[in-house]
């Protein structure tokens, strides 16, 4: 069989060349990159003489805004028909198309996920059907499993799909929060050569340039490597005394196929943040005033740095037909420092923000082992797909904070440069190590007559020492056992082809790694789901998802409603909701994403905060929609328009549910015009209506809201 490269690959870009010569000053300079928009346009058409036509995998792209196939939810790649647990994906094209910079806007395309808060610009956080996430999945491993959460805010350059798989999931992942994981499948190296690279400039000062080359290396068969990056400024429509946040991110990929049963991966990520402490707005008198959402609380040396780095090797081998071993090694570092304002509340008349400055040093590492054994076999008349697999998790985080008395500013008119930070004392010294074996085992078996049973169980075991050196408290802990059983169960009915119904329980198990005050060792955390739902494809192309889902999580930490550095274990919380979500084409050239929940979370039995309170950040309805349509042909051909809403309900600012913040609707916009093969030209219109609104609270004090109505251009080159 002869391969013929398209045209696009035989000619190089000029247009290609020039932005990626632009870019070189940048990345000299500390910056790189590009890959946003570059995702718009980064699949080129490969012609192959009598091959078949796209064919999906878990792991690769995705064509148009609709997946089929997923391992998220089974570690195996299998049909999202199959699976019996809700799995929304959100592929690259969508990314490309709405020219998402955020983890958080990509979200949004997912029903029952909202942003949780940004930890004062330092991370992302996740809402997953009403319950907090702190960190993520990145190609089926976790992230810093050892911290609170992941110390940079992610980048989009390589991602090629967002999974989120709702509800427990530890029977394959182990620690886990109860409302879902949420996982980043990367792009994979090419042995046919591509490029893209992308410039964006913004409102507000944003610039960013982005990059991917991907293609064989000489001199070895089977050797493909990409190399994706991205580097950007973003001052934010925030009155930040003058600072801005940068980020400069670099991930290099490898794939060999060293003969046909063998296949090595690799992936590296590397992220540097430099970023301004911002807490967003302040609460008082039971709400979050919008008059000027430019406002800030801190000062010119509110700052916050960090660094990430993982790797992550992966080598399969097909013993047989039936049996393929599998090996994942990852290793993962990073640390960050923060040197702030922060506010502690209000003065008794409100007028006045009293505030504290705040040091923090922390340091993380860990080590993460997985090795697996998936067999295809017949037994006793039925089909089975299993996977036996042991994993070994190490890893420690040590965080020092220092705190120390600052001068309050006015509510509404906060000067910055009006205090200088006084002397620092020592507030916390918290060392944590956490060493964890689980060993678990699924089993995929098709009953025949449309039925199908997924059967799987976990179980961990190891230590955790956990101690939070005060100055009143130095009494060395000892380390805590850990151990827990995490089941699975669902079932899966085909009624006719287009259609699937399913019904799950799931659980969760996760070491404690909350800050509490006072506390050696936190129970661990623990989740279980009962889950009802259904897939139909409305057509070839286009699919639907609905569930009905219950959720109870018991060992519950939340932010200290008095002590605001700390959490507290709050007993036991409940979510049940509903909800759908609409992926694909519906006709050539017109496609749409989007979903609509309904969820009720609420504490159950608590000894600190009220029993009925609303968990803080969960609205009660929240729904998205985007669409775009591209003419296919005729005088107009290349030129695309989009559109979207999203609404997101009223939501309590914290778990005491002191303060409210009020329901938002926001509408969005793009244009894009594809000049030729080699480039794309887009315009996207974020928040028409200049609606005003928070999106992220997460404390009285700690309150993000949403920009104002802004414009983003970008010019995509591919080759």
């Amino acid at each position: 069989m002869r391969v013929f490269p398209c045209p696009a690959i035989r000619r190089r870009s000029p247009l290609l060349l020039a932005l990626l010569a632009g870019a070189a000053p940048v990345l000299s300079a500390g910056g790189a990159g590009a890959q946003e928009a570059v995702d718009a346009i980064a699949l080129d058409a490969i012609t192959v003489a009598g091959a078949p036509s796209f064919r999906e995998t878990a792991t690769g792209p995705v064509q148009g805004y609709r997946a089929t196939r997923s391992a998220t939810a089974t570690k195996t790649d299998t049909p999202l028909r199959d699976v019996p647990q809700t799995v929304n994906v959100v592929p690259r094209e969508v990314l490309v198309d709405r020219q998402e910079t955020r983890l958080a806007d990509a979200l949004f395309n997912v029903s029952n996920v909202q942003p949780g808060g940004s930890i004062q610009g330092r991370s992302d956080t996740f809402l997953i059907r009403g319950f907090r996430t702190q960190t993520y999945a990145i190609d089926g491993v976790f992230m810093n499993q050892a911290n609170t959460f992941y110390p940079v805010q992610r980048d989009l350059a390589d991602v090629e799909r967002i999974e989120v798989l709702k509800g427990p999931a530890s029977v394959l992942y182990g620690r886990g929060d109860p409302g879902g994981v949420i996982n980043i499948v990367t792009r994979q190296p090419s042995l046919v050569p591509t490029a893209d690279a992308s410039i964006q400039g913004g409102s507000f000062g944003f610039r960013r340039v982005q990059g991917s080359v991907s293609g064989p290396v000489p001199g070895t068969d089977g050797l493909a490597a990409r190399l994706s990056v991205a580097t950007q400024v973003d001052p934010t429509f925030r009155d930040l005394a003058g600072r801005d946040n940068s980020r400069f991110f670099a991930a290099p990929a490898i794939t060999w196929n060293p003969s046909p049963d063998t296949r090595v991966s690799f992936i590296g990520e590397f992220t540097r943040q430099d970023s301004v402490y911002d807490e967003g707005l302040v609460a008082r008198n039971g709400r979050v005033p919008l008059d000027t959402i430019a406002r800030y609380y801190g000062e010119p040396f509110s700052r916050y740095n960090a660094n990430a780095n993982f790797g992550t090797l992966k080598i399969e081998h097909d013993i047989n037909e039936h049996l393929m071993l599998r090996q994942v090694l990852n290793a993962q570092s990073g640390s960050f420092d923060v040197f702030a304002a922060r506010a502690n509340g209000l003065s008794a008349n409100g007028l006045q923000v009293t505030r504290r400055t705040t040091g923090v040093n922390s340091t993380y590492a860990s080590v993460d082992s997985q090795t697996e054994l998936v067999a295809k076999f017949d037994w006793l008349g039925l089909r089975h797909t299993a996977l036996v697999g042991v994993e070994y998790f190490n890893g420690y985080r040590r965080a020092y904070t220092t705190q120390g008395p600052l001068a309050s500013v006015s509510f509404l008119d906060p000067l910055p440069g009006l205090a200088l930070p006084g002397a620092l004392s020592l507030q916390s010294d918290l060392k944590q190590k956490t060493e964890l074996t689980g060993l678990y085992a699924q089993d995929q078996i098709d009953l025949g007559y449309g039925l199908q049973v997924l059967l799987g169980v976990r179980y961990d075991t190891g230590t955790q020492f956990y101690f939070s050196r005060t100055s009143a408290s130095r009494t060395i802990p000892p380390e805590q056992e850990l151990s827990g059983v995490s089941p699975r169960v669902g079932l899966i009915y085909r009624l006719a082809e287009p259609l699937a119904l399913y019904a799950s329980y799931t659980t969760s198990f996760k070491p404690q790694t909350a800050n509490v005050l006072g506390v050696a060792s936190p129970p661990p955390e623990t989740g279980e789901q009962v889950e009802v739902g259904t897939r139909f494809d409305l057509s070839p192309d286009v699919s639907l998802t609905a569930s009905v889902f219950d959720i109870t999580r018991n060992n519950v930490a939340a932010n200290d409603p008095v002590n605001t550095n700390y959490s507290i274990i709050t007993g036991q919380q409940r979510s049940k909701g509903v909800e759908a979500d609409l992926a694909g084409t519906l006709l050539p050239g017109w496609k749409v994403i989007g979903g609509v929940g309904y969820t009720d979370a609420r504490v159950t039995r608590d000894t600190t905060i009220p029993v009925g309170n609303r968990l803080d950040g969960a609205p009660l309805f929240s729904g998205s929609v985007w669409t775009t349509y591209q003419f296919q042909e005729g005088a107009w051909r290349g030129l695309g328009i989009g559109a979207g809403v999203t609404h997101v309900g009223s939501r309590f600012g914290d778990i005491s549910n002191s303060y409210k913040v009020g329901a938002y609707t926001r509408v969005d916009a793009a244009v894009f015009y594809d000049l030729n093969e080699h480039a794309r030209f887009s315009l996207n219109l974020r928040n028409l209506t200049d609606a005003r609104y928070i999106e992220q609270p997460f404390n009285a004090t700690n309150n993000i809201p949403g920009a104002p109505f802004s414009v983003l251009a970008t010019l995509t080159a591919r080759m």
